[in-house]
């Protein structure tokens, strides 16, 4: 408990000295420290037993596609925003078969996915006139995948009795409408100062969640 105390301390700080960097238009600073924030939250998942069960090791694979995928896009470069998009979508694809396995409530689900749906229509019609004609696609693709993920994750939560589970999803979903703003809307450090936090707190808490599940937390 008190290795995981000091990794969360080490992440939080990793966060805080990001958005910094940030603010100063420190790119190098920016890179670094965001990859200490992200190996921090998969060595809490690693020391939980991330790969001792299916659950886990799902887990992991989606933490470390979104580590890839942060990075792509840390570095700023329109050549590689497609990569970076890519890497995301599958790490919330990884998320979201990590909820099914995990076990999901299909009546909750098919509730909580009507509401999403209505979201994700309006996310689309607002950021689509945004998006250059080459990345509408994968914009389109991104948001059914957050709203996806954030479902599975809230109905996965209720039926394993781990508000957690479904906080970070929700949380993990309002920072990609913050992401979605700056690279498509209007580019400015509140996107960021408000979005890395959501993210990173929601990454968190799926990494403190990486235990194999009890056979309860499975049913």
């Amino acid at each position: 408990m008190h290795d995981a105390a000091m990794l969360i301390a080490f992440t939080v700080g990793s966060v805080l000295l990001h958005i910094a960097a940030d603010r100063r238009q420190d790119r190098s600073g920016r890179l670094l420290t965001k990859a200490t924030a992200s190996s921090g939250v998969i060595t809490i998942a690693l020391s939980l037993g991330a790969l001792e069960s299916p659950w886990g090791q799902l887990l992991l694979v989606a933490l470390c596609l979104s580590t890839l995928g942060d990075m792509v896009l840390a570095a700023r470069e329109t050549s590689t925003l497609v990569g970076g998009l890519v890497s995301l979508l599958l790490a919330h694809i990884a998320f979201s078969a990590a909820f099914v396995v995990l076990g999901v409530d299909t009546s909750v689900a098919l509730v909580i996915a009507a509401a999403f749906a209505v979201i994700a229509r309006g996310l689309v019609r607002r950021i689509l006139p945004h998006v250059p004609q080459g990345l509408r696609l994968a914009a389109i693709a991104h948001v059914v995948a957050s709203s996806g993920m954030a479902t599975l994750a809230l109905a996965a939560g209720w039926s394993a009795g781990n508000a957690a589970i479904g906080i970070a999803g929700a949380a993990f979903f309002v920072s990609d409408l913050f992401v979605a703003r700056d690279r498509f809307i209007a580019s400015d450090f509140n996107n960021r100062l408000f979005g890395l936090p959501l993210y990173y707190g929601a990454q968190l808490l799926f990494a403190l969640q990486a235990a194999p599940p009890t056979p309860l937390a499975a049913c």
